[in-house]
């Protein structure tokens, strides 16, 4: 069934509501002060940030396909999988989304929020920064980890993978969610220790503007263009690969 570009708009704006709300959820819990889930640690956010992007591909997959990220909507234009004349309005509802996500995580931790002098922590339950802050390394670092997503994802449509009832055939694809649920998590636990894997600019740019508006304290927008800029160019050079995969 084809939906209006209005239905559209708004079942990607919440499905990446609900991965921000999840996502920079796991980590206020893990690092705001009196936080139950207080140094949980690394493994309990890759977990948690799968787990988001599946509960945001539930919510939005039936009616947009769940891009739910800039990158992907850019990649998969770039393979031909995607109409150009859609990737703004998803990437604006995308965008949006990422906001109001944010701002709904700040409302959900405000007490712990206020218990948490360190101001860098606080930063870093919105948005990503780099484990060593080395501008070309951390923007080849977002570039690699967005290509692997973006290619990989594109790969869930090739035949091998695909769904075909009609020969009796179910290949990964037919499981939903779960692949890219488990694609994330592996991206964070392999490839997450340089940069935080933001791979996002909805995921990044967004809860950082909700940083901006919410709460006192520098927002590192010095650093703020490699989570976006990383993550377009690795989204587009998937999608050449994925024309180059799509065509075997």
């Amino acid at each position: 069934m084809e939906y209006s570009m209005t239905t559209q708009f708004l079942m990607e704006l919440i499905g990446t509501l609900v991965l921000v709300l999840f996502g920079d959820g796991v980590c206020a819990c893990v690092t705001l002060n009196k936080s139950k889930g207080q140094n949980a640690g690394w493994v309990v956010i890759t977990l948690a940030w799968g787990l988001a992007v599946c509960m945001g591909v539930l919510v939005a997959g039936p009616y947009t396909g769940a891009h739910l990220n800039p990158a992907v909507s850019l990649g998969l234009a770039v393979a031909g999988m995607f109409p150009w004349s859609s990737v703004p309005v998803y990437i604006a509802a995308q965008m949006i989304g990422g906001v109001l996500g944010g701002i709904l995580v700040w409302v959900f931790y405000k007490d712990h929020y206020d218990a948490t002098d360190n101001d860098a922590a606080k930063l870093g339950t919105f948005c990503t920064a780099p484990a060593i802050r080395n501008y070309g390394m951390n923007f080849l670092s977002e570039v690699i980890a967005t290509l692997a997503l973006v290619f990989i994802i594109i790969s869930f449509s090739t035949k091998g993978n695909c769904c075909d009832p009609e020969h009796f055939k179910f290949g990964l694809a037919a499981l939903g969610p779960v692949p890219v649920t488990l694609l994330i998590i592996a991206l964070g636990m392999s490839l997450g220790g340089t940069t935080g894997y933001a791979m996002n600019p909805a995921r990044d740019l967004s809860p950082r503007i909700a940083h901006a508006i919410c709460m006192k304290g520098g927002n590192d927008w010095a650093y703020s263009w490699v989570p976006v800029v990383g993550p377009m160019v690795g989204g587009a050079i998937a999608g050449l690969c994925g024309v180059w995969l799509l065509s075997l």
